[in-house]
């Protein structure tokens, strides 16, 4: 994260939106009275999105997590693509 004043950033917004795009770097700008802001590329954002709408459901999140440890155990099962088309009719 890289933390600028608002007035180095007006004089400098093209070099600090490309370092948020290009680089993925989080900018905080500081401002008067503590009104800061964050100002980050919108990949980053929709990201940081759908991890909030993840994480929200509890149950959903603990069966991803649960899947990713058996992953990661080596507990996998490899279907043919018949097979997944009769599990969807099913």
């Amino acid at each position: 994260m890289l933390a600028v004043n608002y007035s180095t950033l007006r004089n400098n917004l093209k070099s600090y939106c490309d370092r948020a795009t290009d680089d993925a770097e989080t900018v905080f700008v500081t401002r008067k009275d503590e009104k800061n802001l964050v100002m980050m590329s919108l990949e980053s954002y929709n990201n940081l999105m759908e991890n909030i709408f993840v994480r929200s459901n509890h149950k959903n999140y603990q069966h991803i997590t649960e899947g990713i440890r058996q992953l990661e155990g080596g507990n996998t099962v490899n279907k043919t693509p018949d097979e997944w088309e009769k599990l969807l009719h099913e």
